[in-house]
């Protein structure tokens, strides 16, 4: 199993190799792939040092598997490239996200779209969408959502190694001025209500996209999200807090009881002694962990949630390698399948 790692040297590439140890996936030849000036430099996988190259010569090896964190561009000019010699691209990028001729996939919701759909590319979710329908998705089987209200709380490792670079260089210079910055604005001792552009409607880019990809990868368009993006200085770990309305009314024991049974979301609500999730505690870990799950008293069959989850694990680099394994544990690999 020939594996490409396109954006191996940044933040979530190399989380990507170090999952693709951990979970032990059967890796023949990591072909990690970078930028033309990182083109010969090494990084290491399984304690050995392996050559990066470029994306033609990762083509010309003809990989089974690509694992795309380079951004949007690069991966709308180069994962059909990949697709041409039958690789399955899996893409974290925005760029394959909505289009509707690829799966939008969090594996333990909706992998068998990757069945449905045939194409060789298929978009991994935005990091906070992920957390969320992790946690909804079961409670819309039984209640049906109508709509979602959610604040993010967005650590600074979601703008990659520079946003993490911000953050401690203000923090260690008494928050002066740090050059290139990854933010317009000081990060420590702040909080900034804007992830990626805005758009017409006054919604940031990452707003919407928590709209539209939340009704795709749950497969009901009449799901209403409103969101409000919000990056925190915190190092790792994104929170929401999330409000959700239902069509049928619902117990909270019940609610609980659906997601203490849910595959990989972990329960943390004991109020009596302070237990709820935080981004501390689930950096690190693949699970995504709800709390503070009560009822909002303020209207009927609404409910009010707390989650968190590591965003560069379940968030980027774990979802993405579970739905390599998905490929794999279904034959997916070695199937023929038309490209298109």
């Amino acid at each position: 199993m020939k594996v490409a790692v396109v954006g191996a040297t940044g933040l979530v590439g190399q989380m990507m190799r170090r999952i693709l140890e951990e979970r032990n996936f059967p890796v023949t030849e990591l072909i990690p792939v970078a930028t033309e000036r990182s083109v010969g430099k090494k990084v290491k996988f399984k304690g050995e040092d392996v050559t990066v190259v470029s994306m033609q010569d990762a083509i010309n090896k003809q990989p089974q598997i690509a694992l795309f964190s380079a951004g949007g561009q690069t991966s709308l000019d180069w994962a059909p490239e990949f697709e041409k010699v039958k690789c399955w691209v899996i893409d974290n990028s925005s760029a394959w996200r909505m289009n509707e001729k690829c799966a939008l996939v969090v594996p333990e919701i909706n992998a068998d779209d990757i069945r449905k759909l045939n194409s060789g590319i298929i978009a991994n979710p935005n990091c906070s969408t992920i957390q969320m329908v992790m946690v909804l998705n079961p409670l819309h089987k039984k209640y049906k959502i109508k709509r979602i209200v959610v604040s993010t709380y967005q650590s600074v490792s979601g703008s990659g190694a520079k946003g993490i670079m911000q953050l401690h260089n203000e923090r260690t210079s008494g928050c002066k001025a740090v050059e290139n910055p990854a933010y317009k604005y000081q990060i420590d001792k702040n909080v900034i209500p804007q992830v990626d552009v805005f758009l017409e409607n006054g919604f940031s880019k990452e707003e919407m996209k928590m709209h539209y990809e939340t009704q795709k990868i749950i497969g009901d368009k009449t799901i209403q999200v409103s969101a409000t993006t919000v990056r925190v200085p915190v190092s790792g770990g994104h929170s929401e807090s999330v409000n959700v309305e239902f069509e049928n009314e619902f117990e909270i024991k019940d609610v609980i009881e659906i997601l203490n049974h849910t595959e990989g979301v972990v329960v943390e609500d004991d109020l009596s002694n302070n237990i709820y999730p935080m981004p501390l505690e689930a950096e690190g870990k693949d699970e995504v962990f709800v709390g503070r799950i009560r009822r909002d008293y303020t209207q009927p069959k609404t409910l009010n949630c707390w989650i968190v989850s590591d965003n560069l694990r379940k968030g980027a680099a774990t979802n993405a390698i579970q739905i390599a394994e998905w490929l794999t544990k279904n034959g997916m690999i070695k199937n023929e399948r038309s490209v298109k």
